[in-house]
């Protein structure tokens, strides 16, 4: 079953509907979301919809330069990220801790060893 669900940063300054079906998250090791403590959720690109203008997101760019990492520049809050899969499809990774009225203990987690990458 297809929900929307609502997120944001911390502040406001950034707020989103995403449309799916939340059956995991993702907790990767790499130096970046071991950081951060993001929880990510994979869903396409198309069912993310900002409400808020997207020059309200700063993005942050390393390593490979192919993940556009995305967080409010007011309150640093990383939101979401965005890039393509393996097959090329435009994917946006949402950041589980962001999405309002979720249970997030009752979310499946998956460890991902970005650290070897």
């Amino acid at each position: 079953m297809t929900t929307t669900y609502t997120g944001s940063c911390h502040c406001g300054n950034i707020a989103f509907e995403v449309e799916g079906t939340i059956d995991s998250g993702l907790a990767c090791n790499c130096s970046i979301c071991s950081r951060r403590a993001s929880l990510l959720w994979f869903v396409p690109r198309a069912s993310l919809r900002l409400k808020t203008p997207d020059a309200a997101a700063g993005t942050y760019l390393f390593n490979k330069h192919v993940i556009k990492h995305r967080f409010c520049a007011t309150c640093g809050i990383h939101a979401f990220g965005e890039g393509t899969d393996p097959q090329g499809n435009a994917v946006a990774a949402i950041n589980l801790r962001c999405i309002e009225n979720i249970d997030l203990a009752a979310i499946p987690v998956r460890q991902f060893d970005g650290k070897a990458l």
